[in-house]
């Protein structure tokens, strides 16, 4: 009879919001297989735990695959945890999951913390429905086309952000998506914990003012308001997105893509101003 490999959640930050059954199922599996053994060391010591560790992590994930559904096969039980949060949210542990159950293992889900629902139910935006997109991708050109992608989309956007990227992605949302409220959630249940609210320009100047930006970072976008918007006077939504900071010659392409016409019928709306 196999072993059941369990997918426990780990604190991002608190080590505190580990819970009983992690805490208990990790204390009780075979071994641990882990993104970084160091780091896993840390929390394992917290809580008085010693047990092997196996790294596994985007680089050796698919050997080590093997490795562990053989041991699981002969009837051990192991858990999984990434450095911090759900295991297989922007972190390894696909690879693994998808052999283990090829292979008829049990896989066993044991919740917890997640950056992404923390940093939501905390933003003050909607939460009936919402889009993650993981990491925006680090070069402006693809970045931007994902913003435009979910320009329309119905829903709260979140992403994890670079604190390296963060000034520019935030540039980017205010030139794609304008003046939408926008929260910067960084170092999430720890000492320094921080809520930014306000829109993407505002909070690009405010973090841009700092020495330096630290920390794990999510970030949030507002859904679109087309009704609202469709029916202000184009000037005002031009003057709107003016205000929150962007260029007025981007403020005018935005307006245009987002009400579906022309960059000339927003400049001349504008001329006859």
């Amino acid at each position: 009879m196999s072993g059941n490999l369990y997918l426990i959640a780990t604190p991002i930050g608190n080590l505190e919001d580990i819970t009983y059954r992690a805490a208990r199922i990790l204390a009780e599996v075979s071994a641990i297989a882990c993104e970084d053994t160091r780091e896993s060391h840390k929390l394992l010591e917290h809580l008085g735990i010693r047990k092997p560790l196996l790294s596994c992590h985007e680089h050796n994930e698919r050997a080590r695959s093997e490795e562990i559904v053989a041991k699981l096969l002969y009837g051990e039980d192991i858990a999984l945890i990434s450095d911090a949060g759900s295991p297989l949210v922007s972190d390894p542990g696909y690879r693994l999951v998808d052999a283990a159950l090829e292979a008829g293992v049990t896989v066993v889900p044991v919740p917890g913390p997640s950056a992404l629902i923390t940093a939501l139910t905390a933003s003050g935006l909607e939460t009936d429905a919402f889009y993650f997109g993981g990491f925006l991708p680090p070069k402006p050109t693809q970045r931007r086309k994902v913003l435009e992608s979910l320009a329309e989309l119905d829903a709260t956007l979140i992403f994890y952000e670079s604190p390296h990227r963060i000034l520019e992605s935030l540039a980017d949302v205010a030139d794609v998506l304008g003046a939408r409220r926008t929260v910067v959630a960084r170092e999430l249940t720890k000492i320094h914990e921080e809520f930014l609210r306000g829109t993407a320009a505002g909070i690009g100047e405010t973090l841009a003012s700092r020495p330096s930006v630290k920390g794990e970072i999510t970030l949030l976008i507002a859904k679109a308001d087309a009704q609202a918007e469709d029916t202000m006077p184009i000037p005002e939504a031009v003057g709107e997105l003016v205000a929150a900071g962007v260029s007025r010659m981007d403020a005018m392409k935005v307006v245009a893509r987002r009400r579906g016409i022309s960059k000339r019928e927003v400049y001349k709306a504008m001329e006859q101003l």
